[in-house]
């Protein structure tokens, strides 16, 4: 497979945060960013690939700015790297005051797409190469954020194991069992 250029994928996304988008302190629900955020990253991984894809993790997302009602969030997402099937989405929101211009970063988050077939199996994906600074540093780290993502999901699969599936209370009593 021919390797791509990170440009490539480049997905923007603007939207402008209306009341129903908003929790009780008339900020952008945290819930609705992460669907932006996934929605967004999907679409660049896809462009990547020109394949279906599934998000496989988010890495952690921290709100570092409110996003305020009748603001705009604008998200930016690329694919920075990729393995055999797997590709690294890097996504950006921005939240920006559309009667000053003031702009600033809300968060910033590390998407794992995988892409698949027609069977839903995991497929090959071609991979990436980074050319402006930005891209370049965020390459050279993708493979130790990898690595960190692998042992979390060991741990989560530990954590899954140990507790189960099982319902925390007898369902035929609703006694704690």
């Amino acid at each position: 497979m021919e390797a791509k250029p990170c440009v490539n994928s480049l997905t923007v996304r603007n939207s402008h945060v209306l009341p129903p988008d908003t929790n009780s302190h008339g900020t952008l629900f945290g819930g609705r960013l992460m669907a932006y955020i996934d929605d967004v990253g999907a679409i660049a991984a896809a462009r990547h690939a020109r394949m279906p894809v599934v998000t496989a993790s988010i890495d952690s997302v921290d709100f570092l700015t409110p996003v305020k009602e009748g603001n705009t969030i604008c998200l930016e997402a690329y694919v920075t790297w990729t393995h055999r099937t797997s590709m690294e989405v890097f996504v950006k929101a921005v939240t920006e005051n559309l009667l000053t211009g003031d702009r600033e970063v809300c968060t910033t988050a590390f998407l794992t797409m995988v892409a698949i077939d027609d069977d839903g199996k995991p497929t090959e994906v071609p991979p990436v190469y980074p050319e402006s600074k930005e891209e370049k540093w965020l390459h050279e780290g993708a493979s130790s954020r990898a690595e960190y993502r692998n042992n979390r999901r060991k741990d989560s699969k530990e954590l899954a194991n140990k507790f189960g599936a099982d319902f925390p209370w007898d369902p035929t009593t609703n006694q704690k069992a």
